[in-house]
């Protein structure tokens, strides 16, 4: 393949770009990040306290967001941004860091209203990031009560399909919790997407490739998120790694892994992410020495001059 059809756009996977493009007309859709100052499960006590051992919430918050509690300025700020560094045309308002329903039902509805309400004519959609325990009819309902006017994306962390891994990561939950919420969104109006790790180096490759076999067995589930393993300052991963580092994915070593993946994984499933990025500043590692879009790049790159292509071997 010529490395222009990279820029081009052409790729062998279901990307969430050329989704986003082809659903709204060719406008340019972007998520504004919010922040509603949440916390999870696993940190106040009701689980656990610390958080998952790979997570510093700061790692995965843009800085902006950690600085203006506001949520009015989020919003406006964000749009803006967008619209001046990528001439966004429509908006997607995305509550991101920590657990997006971990609250009453009353106190989310205000939330979000109060999200949706600013620039309204210029949002197309809601995403609210969550764990699956923290998912009932209830919050199912005041969600689906904004598909009228929006679309709405539920998103959640399953992290891997291992409970032994769960445990180790003190998630504070298990993989049949993840399975009762996608129970309880079978025949529901959200678009579910789900959240992984790979790397976690207990984890065969073997083992991480059977994420997809879960995947592709759930309707219901129609985006993900993949992301690689990050060591962060400020994580209890992070203290034992710099005290006994242990194996993580190179550069190279992802991608190739992503081209095992891809052909396994539904090919209507919709790739909102193929790896994830925390702040320079606060990565320890593994640190592959370049720009987000650089990354971008040379796994696009790999998986076309590997051929592959999403759902080809189903």
């Amino acid at each position: 393949m010529e490395t222009a059809e990279v820029k081009q756009g052409f790729k062998g996977y279901n990307n969430y770009g050329a989704w986003l493009r082809e659903k709204y007309a060719g406008q340019r859709v972007f998520k504004v990040i919010v922040d509603g100052g949440f916390t999870c499960p696993n940190r106040d006590g009701s689980k656990g306290y610390g958080g998952c051992t790979y997570c510093n919430v700061d790692s995965f918050t843009p800085s902006v967001s950690r600085s203006t509690p506001n949520l009015r300025e989020q919003v406006e700020q964000g749009m803006e941004r967008a619209i001046k560094g990528n001439k966004a045309d429509k908006f997607i308002i995305y509550f991101q860091p920590n657990t997006n329903t971990y609250a009453p039902t009353h106190y989310l509805k205000m939330m979000y209203d109060e999200a949706l309400s600013i620039n309204t004519e210029n949002i197309v959609g809601l995403s609210v990031g969550t764990r699956p325990d923290c998912i009932d009819a209830e919050k199912i309902a005041l969600l689906e009560s904004y598909t009228d006017r929006f679309d709405v994306d539920l998103e959640m962390g399953m992290e891997s399909i291992y409970n032994d891994t769960l445990n180790q990561i003190n998630r504070g939950c298990t993989h049949e919790d993840l399975l009762n919420a996608l129970k309880l969104v079978e025949n529901s109006k959200l678009d579910i997407c789900v959240h992984t790790i790979f790397g976690f180096p207990w984890e065969t490759r073997e083992m991480m490739l059977r994420y997809a076999d879960e995947i592709n067995r759930h309707p219901q589930i129609k985006f993900v998120k993949f992301h690689h393993l990050h060591i962060v300052e400020g994580s209890v991963m992070g203290v034992k790694y710099k005290r006994d580092p242990f194996k993580l994915f190179t550069l190279d070593d992802y991608a190739e892994f992503l081209c095992e993946l891809l052909p396994i994984v539904r090919p209507d499933v919709v790739v909102q992410r193929l790896f994830g990025l925390s702040d320079r500043e606060l990565l320890i590692a593994p640190n592959w020495q370049l720009k987000k879009s650089e990354i971008q790049y040379y796994i696009d790159k790999k998986i076309l001059d590997r051929g592959i292509i999403q759902g080809s071997a189903l």
